[in-house]
């Protein structure tokens, strides 16, 4: 299946973990993404992301078309050392600045079977691509379940 989304991964705990970023044309994706590749994260896909799942884990990588490629709006398309796949551990969805709650609840989307956290953002907040990296790194990796209990839901997702 291919999601109009980007991939970007940074290696934890040994393996390489992604964060899927969606969103719509013009939404700041790609903007988001080079930031945090500018911070150390590795791209594996931009703008399409073809996701399959494998062992109860969702993995993304890029198509054919497009690897190692990614769009910097104002300058065009560049060449940038690519990551084959990775295993996808979390969702950002890129949205507008007023639709950014200061402490949302948990929630996930089934992506191919699997259940991801999600988390929805302002892509050009001057912070946005360090709250990406604590959102991978807690959020999909090592959550701090006594905080996230407080706003969980029974099953520890608030599906939207």
């Amino acid at each position: 299946m291919i999601r109009h989304a980007g991939l970007i991964a940074d290696r934890i705990d040994g393996r390489w973990r992604g964060v899927l970023i969606e969103g719509p044309s013009a939404s700041g994706k790609s903007d988001l993404a080079l930031r945090a590749i500018a911070m150390g994260l590795r791209l594996v896909a931009d703008d399409r992301t073809e996701v399959f799942a494998s062992g109860g884990r969702l993995f993304g990588k890029a198509p054919a078309s497009i690897s190692g490629l990614i769009e910097a709006r104002g300058v065009g398309i560049a060449r940038i050392n690519a990551l084959e796949f990775a295993e996808i551990i979390l969702i950002v969805r890129c949205g507008g600045r007023e639709g950014i709650e200061r402490m949302p609840e948990n929630r996930c989307d089934q992506v191919c079977g699997v259940d991801l956290p999600v988390l929805s953002m302002w892509p050009f907040e001057a912070s946005a691509q360090h709250k990406l990296i604590l959102a991978l790194e807690h959020l999909g990796v090592r959550p701090h379940r006594e905080y996230q209990a407080r706003f969980a839901t029974p099953d520890g997702c608030a599906r939207p």
